[in-house]
C-alpha cells in the first residue's frame, strides 16, 4: 500500500509537469497587426525556436517582397508514407497575384515589426463556394533568422467558415479545418538553402537580394 501510495504522486506529477510544458510552448498572439476581408497578419511568440535564434526586422521593398513571395510554390503532403515517393502532382503557386497585392503592404509592415522572439502570421482570404458562410484560406507562418526567410505553410486554398462560430451552428455547421502539411518550394532553387542552425529550409536573403534590384 505504501509503495503505490509513493509510486501514485510521482506519476501524477510528471503528468502534470509535462501538460503544463506542452501548453506553455503554444503560440500566442502579441499582437494584431492588420485585420479586414482579405488579409490577417499578426505577432505571435515563438516559443518552440531553439536558443539563438531570434528573429530578426527585415527591411524588404514591396516590389521586392512580392518577388520573394512569388517564388514559393506549394504541395500537399501525403499521409501515406510511399506516396511521396511516386506522387507526381505538380506544385503550384503559392500565392495568386491578387492574393500578393493584397498581403505584401501589410506582411511588410510587420516584418519591420517583428521582435526578437516572434514570428509572423499570415492568412490571406477569397470567396468560398458559398461566399456568405464559406471562405479560401491561404495562411502559415513566417520568421527571419539573420538572412535566412523561413516560411511554413498550415493552409493552401482550403475552406473555412467566415465565422468560426459558425462550425458550432446547429443548424448549418461548418467543421473547422485543421492545419495540413505541405511540401513547401523555392525558385531559384540555388536561393533556398539549409538555415544551419535550424535545419530547415530557407531563403537565404544575401542571395536574393543580390539578384534583385531595391
Amino acid at each position: 500500500m505504501a509503495r503505490g501510495f509513493h509510486i501514485g504522486p510521482t506519476i501524477l506529477l510528471i503528468v502534470i509537469e509535462t501538460v503544463v510544458i506542452g501548453c506553455a510552448r503554444l503560440p500566442e498572439t502579441t499582437r494584431v497587426l492588420h485585420d479586414d476581408d482579405r488579409v490577417v497578419t499578426r505577432l505571435e511568440t515563438d516559443f518552440n525556436a531553439p536558443e539563438r535564434t531570434y528573429s530578426n526586422k527585415t527591411e524588404l521593398s514591396v516590389e521586392q517582397l512580392t518577388r520573394l513571395l512569388r517564388g514559393y510554390t506549394v504541395r500537399p503532403r501525403s499521409r501515406v508514407p510511399l506516396q511521396a515517393f511516386i506522387d507526381n502532382t505538380p506544385p503550384r503557386k503559392l500565392f495568386r497575384e491578387s492574393e500578393l497585392d493584397a498581403l505584401v503592404p501589410p506582411l511588410r509592415e510587420a516584418l519591420q515589426q517583428v521582435g526578437f522572439d516572434e514570428r509572423i502570421r499570415f492568412e490571406v482570404f477569397s470567396p468560398g463556394r458559398n461566399p456568405r458562410y464559406w471562405r479560401d484560406v491561404t495562411g502559415g507562418w513566417i520568421k527571419v533568422r539573420h538572412h535566412f526567410f523561413h516560411l511554413v505553410v498550415d493552409y493552401f486554398h482550403v475552406e473555412q467558415p467566415v465565422r468560426k462560430t459558425d462550425a458550432y451552428d446547429r443548424y448549418y455547421p461548418s467543421p473547422w479545418t485543421p492545419e495540413r502539411a505541405y511540401t513547401v518550394n523555392f525558385e531559384p532553387e540555388r536561393q533556398y538553402v539549409t538555415d544551419p542552425l535550424l535545419d530547415e529550409y530557407a531563403v537565404d536573403l544575401d542571395l536574393f537580394t543580390a539578384s534583385t534590384p531595391p
